[in-house]
């Protein structure tokens, strides 16, 4: 079995409360750039389900926080992005596996609907985990799977519950901290015209770390790579959900993957 490693627990001066440090490192190294029709793409994809008539969940599974619809947009802003770079390494290391995966998903979702996986080869299904260029942290919420690694809310409604590949993807710049350097990150209302020209005057990059297969999330399930609720990683950022996870250093090369399929 892989030799995943776990994070490393480290004394915090912050009401006792139990802190964990990133043990098993890759370092960000950006692979590629996203075109501007991608970015515009993609922007008005994360405005319509933020501020249209689209509806994502504002909160995680087992978490309290609510989120303002400027961390909605950003968010999946981020995440439609780290589809993206899938595809694109897909297309500059395999072209023959490229042709056979479906095409991106931008259809606006309602409260309650929502897309069985994020890209899929055939019989093969991703899901694709987005975080921010200085993470280290491929996160699943314990509350959404079940031992087996089955995907509990596709489960409940019939849907294709079991992913073959996890990949996790890292965005450069962080939005989040452009968003709230220009007071938008918690806001509600958000004029698109200014909005667009922010996100525009960035060049966003990404770098993939790795994956994890099916057998490796059973594996971390078993194995409680759990980092709870509450819990302080790296002294700093206190958790707002139980979550299963993999630190980048830990995680399978992404383009070995590729080559292979």
């Amino acid at each position: 079995m892989y030799p995943f490693k776990k994070l490393k627990e480290c004394k915090c001066d912050k009401n006792g409360a139990i802190g964990y440090c990133i043990s098993s490192k890759k370092k960000y190294k950006a692979l590629d750039y996203f075109e501007s029709k991608d970015i515009v793409k993609v922007f008005n994809f994360a405005y319509e389900m933020a501020f249209g008539s689209g509806k994502h969940r504002n909160h995680r599974s087992g978490g309290n926080a609510r989120r303002k619809k400027g961390q909605i947009f950003i968010n999946t802003f981020q995440g439609k992005l780290a589809e993206l770079a899938v595809y694109k390494e897909f297309e500059k290391h395999n072209p023959k596996a490229y042709k056979k995966l479906s095409g991106i998903d931008f259809s606006v979702y309602g409260l309650g609907e929502w897309d069985s996986y994020d890209l899929s080869m055939e019989d093969k299904k991703f899901s694709v985990k987005s975080t921010k260029f200085y993470g280290h942290l491929l996160l699943l919420e314990t509350k959404d799977w079940n031992e087996d690694g089955e995907y509990l809310p596709n489960k409940q409604v019939g849907k294709p519950c079991t992913y073959d590949y996890f990949v996790l993807v890292r965005i450069s710049p962080d939005g989040e901290s452009l968003m709230k350097k220009e007071k938008l990150l918690y806001s509600n209302n958000i004029d698109k015209e200014k909005l667009k020209g922010i996100i525009e005057s960035q060049k966003w990059e990404y770098d993939i770390p790795g994956y994890i297969s099916h057998d490796d999330l059973k594996y971390i399930i078993s194995n409680k790579f759990i980092i709870q609720k509450g819990d302080l990683l790296n002294c700093k950022i206190e958790m707002d959900a139980d979550n299963y996870y993999v630190q980048s250093g830990d995680l399978r090369c992404f383009t070995e993957l590729i080559k292979s399929l």
